[in-house]
């Protein structure tokens, strides 16, 4: 009987452990997501700008104050809270940890503004024309990059710039490229543990295709003319670093682009940290 008794009491431990564990873990809520990104920004005397494009509103946050310079860097998010499972797509993509941002406030010199993607920070799926292909299958989707690309083009006049260098995040990284293959005022491309072959990137780790989305690697031609950097983590397993190199390896021979593999950096954390001790 002691046994029985001792076995309930262990059994009753271990489901208690079991759900302060699960409320240790709950996913913080849209709204705690978006506050994270406010104070963030604030406490380095940054504001928010709403940008209407033709599809989507997409949220920027920029300096309260700045000076008139011919470059303006872009910081371009991270595909965010795209998935709550492997299985179960989540409701908004705003991002629990907002790494684009957090490399934006970290930027050294010159005009810097950050820039989210579709329906992150302004209601997910329930924000103007947003679904939840936009940060699945056609997170790289033709609207996806023309209305990125209308918002670089507000912030652009808005700043006064007559260049750009664009910086991306992860899936930013793809954006950012699929946007500079469109410009011709884009002096310079860094991506940050980036998607650059989608395709390629799917097919390595057996996973659903981008259907919906356009590919950096269909543009090599139009971004040989870009000089590129790309950063990626020796220990990233989620962007391998032989992704990167493979891309680089692929396009023109005259193109001035190279990758450069960060010791002990993963995926995630903390590419922040370090930022400012990149040559970028």
């Amino acid at each position: 009987m002691n046994d029985i008794l001792l076995h309930r009491c262990k059994t009753t431990t271990l489901w208690l452990s079991l759900l302060l564990l699960s409320a240790c873990v709950t996913l913080p809520s849209t709204q705690q997501r978006g506050d994270t990104a406010k104070q963030l920004a604030r406490s380095h005397h940054w504001q928010a700008e709403l940008i209407q494009t033709s599809h989507f509103d997409l949220l920027s946050y920029q300096p309260m104050q700045h000076t008139k310079e011919t470059l303006l860097t872009v910081y371009i998010e991270g595909d965010g809270l795209a998935w709550l499972t492997k299985n179960i797509v989540s409701a908004d993509p705003t991002p629990i940890n907002p790494t684009g941002l957090k490399l934006a406030l970290s930027h050294r010199h010159g005009n810097t503004v950050y820039l989210a993607r579709p329906c992150q920070y302004t209601g997910g799926s329930k924000a103007r024309n947003c679904n939840k292909h936009y940060w699945t299958d056609s997170r790289f989707a033709e609207e996806v990059i023309a209305s990125s690309n209308e918002a670089i083009n507000s912030l652009k006049a808005e700043f006064g710039a007559e260049q750009l260098q664009l910086v991306g995040y992860s899936g930013g990284g793809a954006v950012a490229a699929l946007i500079s293959a469109r410009r011709d005022d884009v002096t310079r491309l860094i991506t940050v543990a980036g998607n650059l072959n989608h395709q390629a990137w799917t097919t390595y780790y057996n996973i659903s295709p981008l259907t919906g989305s356009l590919d950096p690697a269909d543009y090599r031609q139009q971004l040989a003319r870009i000089k590129q950097v790309h950063f990626v983590g020796s220990d990233d397993k989620v962007m391998p670093p032989f992704l990167a190199q493979h891309f680089v390896a692929s396009l023109p021979s005259s193109t001035q682009a190279k990758v450069i593999i960060v010791p002990s950096q993963a995926h995630r954390c903390c590419w922040d940290e370090i930022w400012s001790d990149l040559v970028i």
